[in-house]
């Protein structure tokens, strides 16, 4: 199955269908409310406000599978992320990235784009050493390691990208600006 076959719900419960967003480029996050890398949302939102119109989607997951840092219902994520950082692009229903009940559009990224590391920045050495006392194989499995993973999709559908949260926000903008 290609990413236009997956859909996943949104916040009030309808269904997306991925086949919706056919010939537009799409950033895939799992998101969360009170982690480190909360102030993501900042420049998604101006990602999303500067590129909506030349065809670019922010698709928004909360995720609460990482410490806890999403404990709110799906109003109240959403509420949360409007107040904070005037976020306006939609919000889907809290959900699982990884394990049984991963949302099998997760499973799909995932098969797509593995996991390369953290890069070589404090935080991500930060990040390595937290996982590597969870979980000493972390870095073989492509599972998702934390909140604010994203994955870029180009107008056909192609994974073409997976940045960890400790990766720059400029990179992240500057792969979506390159496939707009």
């Amino acid at each position: 199955m290609g990413f236009y076959e997956y859909s996943v719900t949104d916040r009030k419960g309808s269904t997306v269908e991925m086949k919706d967003f056919a010939g537009k480029v799409v950033l895939v996050v799992n998101t969360a409310t009170g982690c480190g890398f909360t102030p993501h949302y900042a420049p998604i939102e101006a990602m999303y406000e500067a590129l909506h119109e030349q065809g670019f989607e922010v698709l928004d997951i909360p995720c609460n599978q990482f410490g806890g840092q999403t404990p709110g219902n799906d109003e109240e994520i959403h509420e949360f992320c409007t107040l904070n950082y005037k976020t306006q692009f939609p919000q889907m229903k809290k959900s699982d990235v990884n394990g049984e009940n991963a949302l099998p559009l997760f499973q799909f990224l995932k098969s797509q784009k593995g996991f390369a590391g953290f890069g070589d920045s404090e935080m991500a050495g930060k990040m390595s050493a937290m996982l590597a006392g969870i979980d000493p194989e972390f870095e073989k499995n492509p599972d998702i390691k934390w909140n604010f993973t994203k994955f870029v999709i180009d107008r056909e559908g192609n994974v073409v990208a997976r940045f960890e949260p400790t990766a720059d926000m400029a990179d992240v903008e500057a792969c979506v600006k390159s496939l707009l």
